[in-house]
């Protein structure tokens, strides 16, 4: 697979990314990572999945993330993620013009694709969401959820540890050592980062029935980290989704048991759309 990188300056952020292409290309894809960790843990599974498919990929590490500058965990606010992904999309158009163009977001980035498909007049011909975080599986203490909403008022670009536990990734134990092993992988988030994130996943819960856009909507039953109930709603409210649930599945579905079945109903999905 051959890479080439790209660096690029939007909303005031310096944004490290690459694209790569297969032999024949039928369309484009632009990936969006998971909160705290980064485009190249895609590297592996997902872009091959896709070149396979005949589809290029452009792919980038979001702001505070990666090679991508800023405080690790932290972020200007929401539309700068939104805009981001728009110079982002706007870059893949201008590399590989006049072909079907697919966002492709895990977890967080499922978030963002969904959430620019409801709010900005783009040109898109589909949408993968993996694992989408639209609502988290735990509900935080109450005190310390005032106390961040209070500290988004405050002190907005403190950042704190996540608490995200690793072992909610995979069921194998060999990914979740990979994930905390990998040295562009952090686990610390502002109010900046996580309640703009958590109020635009319940609004796109509650306004899905405007997107029109097909859109593929993966999740796994045990997700401990986000909520697969959520995803449910959202495909509930939309009549332009198609949900896969996978049975005992954890939050990172490229890099669980269901893998292989994860990336076949992805293959089917989009063999449907190109031919």
């Amino acid at each position: 697979m051959e890479v080439v990188e790209f660096r690029m300056q939007a909303e005031g952020c310096d944004v490290y990314g690459f694209h790569t292409q297969p032999q024949q290309i039928k369309g484009v894809v632009v990936l969006v990572h998971g909160f705290g960790e980064h485009s190249g843990r895609y590297k592996n599974t997902v872009i091959p999945n896709l070149l396979a498919s005949d589809l290029a990929v452009v792919a980038y590490d979001n702001v505070g993330h990666g090679q991508s500058s800023g405080k690790r965990g932290h972020c200007p606010s929401y539309e700068a993620l939104l805009g981001i992904l728009n110079e982002v999309v706007q870059r893949a158009e201008s590399i590989f013009p006049d072909l079907a163009l697919f966002l492709y977001g895990h977890s967080m980035g499922g978030n963002l694709v969904l959430n620019y498909a409801l709010r900005r007049d783009a040109r898109l011909s589909g949408i993968i969401a993996t694992s989408p975080y639209l609502r988290l599986a735990f509900q935080p203490p109450k005190l310390k959820m005032a106390m961040g909403r209070l500290m988004l008022r405050m002190k907005a670009a403190v950042t704190l540890p996540s608490g995200l536990d690793p072992k909610g990734i995979s069921r194998i134990p060999e990914e979740v050592e990979k994930y905390k092993n990998d040295p562009l992988v952090h686990d610390r988030v502002s109010p900046m980062f996580s309640f703009p994130i958590m109020d635009a996943g319940e609004w796109a819960i509650q306004n899905a029935k405007q997107l029109s856009t097909d859109t593929l909507l993966l999740h796994g039953t045990d997700d401990p980290i986000i909520d697969s109930e959520g995803t449910k709603e959202f495909h509930k409210n939309s009549d332009k989704t198609t949900l896969a649930l996978f049975g005992g599945g954890y939050h990172e579905l490229h890099n669980d048991l269901c893998q292989t079945e994860m990336l076949e109903t992805i293959n089917s999905w989009l063999k449907a759309y190109l031919s």
